[in-house]
């Protein structure tokens, strides 16, 4: 069947008719005729047509030559051959009707039919045609018309007959003109013989056969039945036939894109779209479609159902909108659609950029008669405008229902229309969500990076989301950093979790590419500056086309306002400018408003969990400290460890080392090394057991039992006995640089530099942990002199005197040095192989690891940390770099640039923890991406590891929250890793039986 849908979409749609006057019935020529006016395009601005108000009747004689001439146009000749010839009527044509037609509101009962028939009809005649209509003769003298048999309006037959029960003795009285009853019946007689006469020109609108002219209510009604109407119900009659009409054309429609888009796709060979894509494409693209146009085929014929049976008077079709209305699924139905439709848009404008065979296929479709040369994307948001316009339609019917006689569409057309608003609002915000995802994806598409550098902004995360973006101005600077009077136009771009600003730049097929022109700034990191300095103003070009163009100027006001970087506050400093005072103010509400979201997800979603351990205890002096009060001084490092299965925390301090049970303020000092640079508790390693507390300070290495030390820091022994078992590991005429205890395999090693007066090269020296329940004590032993928990592994080595760090691998260190970090075999030393990491030896012929060679150059080696089986990731101070077991860079020479400059780092469970005194930046080791920042002042790592267990936290100081007389306070804070909260299992799955007996 081809449905003629002219106009489904604001394309040649027409309007409401209202001015129905000036025509003949149908198949009468008529050589003038009016151009109905036309629903203007679709917006979310739902304000409905200005029916308000009395408007002039089209059918009063004083209307007809200065409303329906001015709109009136010849017929076109298809019109007049698709008109069948006219049909005799009871009413003349031509001059006045035979009877004195009064205005009256004439509702006709759809229960009233049947009990009509069986009290007044005569068996019925064979020969009867099984389409008749039951005229006013057939069915006796009555004072409402019942025609409808179709039994899915079961739920408004109730309804209407309880209507007319109430006003069985019904007669309308004229204001101005008194009639009978016998009037009344003379309209309903003329119109049920009117109904006879346009059965022909009904089923050729439902089966959409009519010319466009044609499909109004008014060109299927005789002028005097329009006449006896009245204004009014002349108007509601005809918005009734605008929703039958748009209820047809959205139908066909839906229909036209699974027969002709779907289908087509599914049945192209060759494939248009390979076929592991298709699916997933269609459903993409299409949606839920399906599902919505199952709704409407069946409103549509129960629509049509009524309309047989009453047209041309219709009572009601509110029953059969709201009975799909309240169908379960409807609303959820449209809403899914919806929300995902700027998706599907997006998804299929794509396809058609990349896709030659897919756009072939759209345009040689567009000649299909059900298309008639729409595009897809006309098809597409059809489920969009149809509530809203379904919604005015309703409303006016509303409006022009009678109040007066207690119609039944008053109390039902409210609870529709306020089904289909909550729609429609429910609906908002899904749009928007929608709308800002595809703009989004626009954006990176077309970001373009500095080469070399990656930045993994987690943008493909379905959490992602588009905020806000605009153009804006930048002041040019020259190369000593000053402005240099000239403008650079950017546009600047928000999202959920960073801050960028770009260069649009249109390419030669079209596209549009943004060239990312300084590092995206983390939400974390962004910070907002002022936003109410005194506006600019710059000289721009004259653009009106003159010949004196380059040598005429306009001056343009300009509004500045400022962001910049937390962690580089003047070298990430960023004035923008807009052009209006409330774009200035649209930006900083934005800004505002996304930074605090932000800053609450992340609150609640921490990798790791900062956790208090002390803030009391130890205090440096500040500006409320009293004069005679003594501080413990700055802590610089600390361990904490276990022993006896209680926790305990070692800390180094100004004054020397204190020790306490984890989570108290109790400390008590143990040791009087000040200063310390370094402490280490060496414990347990598999079934060997060492419990050695090592102290780096004074220039020395030291090593005590961590039993004598926990039994002096509880009060139960005197702190001399310390020194009875402490082991002097070496300093006494060398001058040791840095210790530090490593895992290598099965053993626990001790790793220390040492240089020698006049030497320009280090020691190093490698000393294994001897389990100490093997070790015989020794009474004759003086302190600190002969060394029984610790020998040699392999022999001393040399490495640079610029050295000064140490980590470990799986079986070999890795040497700190300003030229990289090097790379030995600690069990000899000497003889052992040394290669520096990374291995930039390709820079020569290899741009992209020349780029990284000139990147790494001022760069600080903080250690490296295995990613995976083959990769390591190489820490800096202000970047990271992938190498592979052989040191050479991978991932193209790449490298993460950090948005602050570390001064150490810790490994835990896939992620690096960069310290740095104000902030600690947590990023996936993996791919570099942030995940975390923690926001401090003066942060000082203090205990990473090596790690004896995945709980192992990682401990850290930070300048306190107490700040009086005492001084300020010293906090002692450990990092926690966090582990994802499983999903609660519903009491009513878990206990499946517990309201059986209450049949739940």
């Amino acid at each position: 069947m081809q449905h003629n849908v002219d106009g489904a979409d604001g394309h040649h749609r027409p309007h409401v008719s209202l001015a129905v006057g000036g025509h003949l019935p149908f198949g009468s020529r008529n050589p003038m005729h009016p151009s109905p006016a036309r629903f203007p395009a679709y917006t979310f601005d739902l304000s409905p047509p200005a029916y308000d108000g009395d408007l002039p009747n089209p059918l009063d004689t004083q209307h007809a030559s200065s409303t329906l001439l001015e709109n009136a146009r010849p017929p076109m000749a298809n019109e007049r051959h698709h008109r069948p010839s006219s049909r005799s009527t009871s009413f003349s044509v031509i001059g006045t009707p035979s009877i004195a037609f009064p205005e009256p509101q004439i509702y006709r009962s759809v229960s009233h039919k049947q009990s009509s028939r069986e009290s007044t009809l005569q068996p019925p005649s064979t020969s009867r045609p099984p389409n008749h209509h039951f005229t006013q003769s057939d069915l006796g003298p009555t004072r409402s018309i019942g025609m409808h048999q179709d039994p899915s309006v079961a739920s408004f037959r109730s309804t209407a007959s309880s209507y007319y029960q109430n006003n069985d003795d019904y007669n309308y009285t004229s204001p101005t003109n008194e009639f009978f009853a016998d009037d009344t019946d003379d309209i309903t007689r003329e119109l049920s013989d009117f109904t006879l006469n346009s059965e022909e020109g009904l089923r050729r609108f439902q089966n959409g056969e009519l010319a466009e002219a044609d499909q109004e209510w008014h060109r299927l009604v005789p002028n005097e039945a329009r006449d006896a109407l009245g204004k009014k119900e002349v108007q509601r009659q005809s918005v009734l036939f605008e929703i039958f009409k748009a209820e047809r054309e959205y139908v066909a429609d839906l229909e036209a894109v699974e027969e002709v888009f779907i289908a087509g796709l599914m049945k192209a060979s060759p494939p248009i779209i390979p076929e592991s894509q298709l699916s997933g494409f269609i459903h993409e693209v299409f949606g839920n479609l399906n599902q919505i146009l199952t709704y409407h085929q069946a409103m549509l014929a129960a629509l049509f159902a009524r309309q047989r049976d009453q047209h041309p008077l219709i009572q009601s079709v509110a029953d059969i909108v709201l009975d799909t209305t309240l169908k379960s699924d409807f609303r959820s139905a449209y809403e899914t659609y919806i929300k995902h439709y700027p998706l599907s848009e997006s998804h299929h404008r794509k396809q058609l950029k990349k896709n030659h065979a897919y756009a072939a296929f759209i345009q040689s479709v567009s000649t299909d008669q059900r298309i008639r040369k729409r595009d897809l994307i006309t098809f597409l948001s059809r489920p969009v405008t149809r509530l809203p316009r379904l919604n005015l339609l309703l409303e006016q019917t509303l409006k022009l229902t009678d109040e007066m006689h207690d119609h039944p569409d008053l109390e039902t057309l409210p609870i529709i229309l306020g089904i289909l608003k909550d729609c429609i609002k429910s609906t908002q915000p899904g749009i928007e969500a929608a709308e800002s995802k595809v703009k989004f994806w626009e954006l990176c598409e077309s970001l373009v990076y500095q080469k070399g550098e990656i930045i993994d902004m987690d943008l493909y995360d379905e959490s992602r989301t588009f905020v806000y973006s605009g153009p804006v101005s930048r002041r040019a600077r020259s190369e000593t950093g000053f402005s240099s009077g000239g403008w650079t136009e950017l546009v600047a771009a928000l999202l959920d979790n960073f801050f960028v600003l770009t260069r649009e730049e249109k390419r030669p097929s079209g596209s549009v590419k943004r060239l990312i022109m300084s590092r995206p700034i983390p939400l974390s990191f962004l910070r907002l500056g002022t936003f109410d300095s005194a506006p600019e103003t710059r000289r721009e070009r004259a653009e009106d086309g003159g010949l004196l163009d380059s040598l005429r100027y306009q001056t343009v006001t300009l509004y500045p306002f400022t962001v910049y970087h937390a962690s580089n506050r003047s070298t990430r400093r960023y004035t923008l400018y807009v052009t209006t005072e409330a774009l200035r103010k649209r930006w900083q509400s934005v800004l505002v408003e996304t930074i605090g979201v932000f800053k609450v997800r992340q609150d609640s979603n921490m990798w790791f969990d900062p956790q208090k351990v002390s803030d009391n205890f130890f205090r440096v002096p500040g500006r409320r400290s009293e004069p005679a009060v003594r501080t413990s001084g700055r802590i610089n490092s600390g361990v904490p460890f276990n022993y006896g299965g209680r926790k305990f925390i070692v800390v180094g301090c100004a004054s020397g080392i204190y020790l306490a049970h984890h989570g108290t303020e109790q400390f008590r000092k143990v040791l009087n090394n000040v200063n310390p640079a370094s402490i280490s508790a060496l414990q347990t390693l598999g079934n060997k057991m060492f419990n050695k507390l090592v102290v780096h300070a004074d220039a020395s290495v030291y090593s005590y039992s961590l039993e004598t030390i926990v039994r002096v820091g509880l009060g139960h022994a005197h702190p001399q006995t310390i020194e009875v078992v402490a082991e002097r590991i070496g300093g006494s005429d060398n001058n040791i640089l840095f210790c530090k205890h490593l895992q290598i395999g099965a053993r626990l090693l001790l790793v220390y530099a040492s240089k020698k007066r006049l030497s320009t090269t280090l020691n190093l020296h490698v000393l294994e942990a001897i389990d100490t329940s093997k070790v015989m004590p020794s009474p004759t032993r003086t302190a600190a002199t002969s060394i029984v928990s610790y020998r040699p592994y392999g022999d001393p080595g040399y490495v640079p005197k610029d050295a000064y760090d140490v980590v470990g691998l799986v079986k070999t260190i890795g040497i700190c040095t300003n030229d990289g970090i090097v790379t030995v075999d600690p069990t000899n030393l000497a003889l052992s192989d040394v290669a520096v990491v990374p291995d930039l030896q390709g820079a020569s012929n290899n741009p992209p690891v020349a780029a990284l060679k000139v990147n790494l150059e001022g760069a600080k080696p903080l250690g490296l940390l295995r990613v995976d089986a083959n990769e390591l990731l190489v820490v800096y101070d202000v970047l990271g770099c992938y190498i592979n077991r052989r040191g050479q860079p991978t991932r193209q020479s790449g490298y993460i640039k950090w948005e602050t400059k570390a001064t150490s780092y810790a490994h835990r469970q896939g992620h690096v923890l960069l310290f740095s005194p104000e902030f600690i930046e947590i990023r996936s080791a993996i791919n570099g991406r942030i995940v975390q920042v923690i926001e401090g002042n003066d942060i000082r790592l203090l205990f990473s590891g090596p790690m004896t267990s995945k709980d192992d936290p990682v401990m850290f100081a930070m300048r306190g929250d107490k700040d009086d007389g005492g001084g300020v306070s010293e906090k002692i804070v450990e990092l926690k890793e966090t582990s994802e909260i499983a999903p609660v299992t519903p009491l009513s799955a878990s206990v499946p039986v517990m309201w059986d007996e209450w049949d739940m």
